[in-house]
């Protein structure tokens, strides 16, 4: 089966940094590290052991990290701030929605995303099919919340109808990108807010989350999660309390786990520098390769989901060697940069067995 056309030199060379991963069809459940990542991460935990290293060290690669996530989003680096978990984020949007307001979410979204509006208790979140989204925004709603690619299906949300049916009624629109950012174009400006955490599709360790805020955003949302790191000057900021927090997105920033950055440095800046329309043309198509041997409808996506309520399908393909997962009665595919038609032909083989 031959369903890819050559890569570019850039997206060729990201590849190799993967080694030979055949079988492995699940970053949307964790991506796998490029070569410069693992480097990176044994060089500092060398550095660790030697007694070599210190706080304040790990800032200048914050900094690039967060200028490598910029510039993959297309937005301005002062819109960026950093943390370590989606709900965590989402959750100081919640705190910043006024009693009463109406939330709209999809059925079936990834919970990090309702959840911690649901929890605020004085909010009104109305659930609708991902299909209907654009359509239930009306004058009642204040954010619309959603992911741009749900997790349970591969779907892509038809973000441009949502966007203008948002801006006619006046909401905010909240959009979570952590299953599309580094294998979907992504623009973070189409959005008054967007979360993405790092370790699925950006192949980064656990433990990096972004936010952007727009202009629009950034009137509404106070820094109630504010600490030390979020200060104008960080390591004046240690202790309170007359503490400058800083006046762009930084003041919604988490403070780091050091580690985690180390890596991340190394695989978004990869991202960074791709083509990312290339990536999807080279995932979707082995999603759309994958439905129609599998008799389904034709899906350009990265994430292939079919039923498998009793997990049968998973466990024949777990014992055939593939690293896959299960969602929500359906085994999951997911297709990145490493991605080859073997894979497609692997899966077929062990379901066919």
């Amino acid at each position: 089966m031959s369903i890819l056309t050559a890569p570019s030199r850039p997206l060729a060379a990201a590849i190799a940094e993967f080694g030979e991963p055949r079988g492995y069809v699940a970053a949307a459940s964790i991506g796998l590290p490029p070569r410069r990542a693992v480097e990176a991460l044994r060089a500092d935990l060398d550095a660790w052991a030697r007694a070599d290293r210190d706080p304040q060290g790990y800032d200048p690669i914050i900094a690039r990290t967060r200028e490598h996530y910029a510039r993959l989003v297309g937005v301005d680096v002062a819109r960026v701030a950093i943390g370590s978990q989606t709900s965590v984020q989402a959750a100081l949007v919640a705190a910043a929605m006024p009693a009463g307001a109406e939330i709209l979410v999809v059925e079936g979204d990834f919970s990090s995303i309702i959840t911690p509006f649901q929890e605020r208790g004085e909010l009104r979140v109305r659930a609708v099919p991902l299909a209907a989204l654009a359509d239930a925004i009306d004058e009642r709603t204040t954010l619309v919340a959603f992911s741009l690619v749900q997790s349970a299906t591969g779907v892509v949300a038809d973000a441009a109808a949502i966007r203008e049916a948002a801006a006619r009624h006046g909401a905010l629109t909240f959009c979570d990108t952590t299953q599309a950012t580094g294998v979907l174009p992504v623009a973070a400006d189409d959005f008054d807010l967007t979360v993405c955490h790092a370790y699925k599709w950006l192949c980064s360790p656990r433990g990096v989350c972004f936010l952007t805020v727009g202009a629009r955003a950034d009137a509404v949302l106070r820094p109630v999660q504010g600490g030390w790191y979020a200060g104008q000057r960080v390591w004046q900021s240690c202790y309170g309390p007359d503490i400058a927090l800083a006046a762009d997105a930084r003041r919604f920033d988490v403070s780091p786990a050091w580690q985690a950055w180390v890596g991340a440095e190394q695989s978004i800046g990869l991202f960074a520098g791709l083509d990312i329309a290339e990536i999807w043309e080279r995932a979707s198509g082995l999603g759309a390769a994958l439905t129609e041997a599998l008799g389904l409808p034709v899906q350009r996506q990265a994430i292939v989901a079919w039923p498998d309520p009793e997990g049968a399908q998973l466990t024949a393909m777990t014992a055939a060697g593939i690293r896959i997962s299960g969602r929500a009665g359906r085994a999951r595919a997911s297709f990145h940069l490493w991605n080859t038609a073997d894979d497609v032909e692997a899966i077929l083989r062990a379901l066919r067995s």
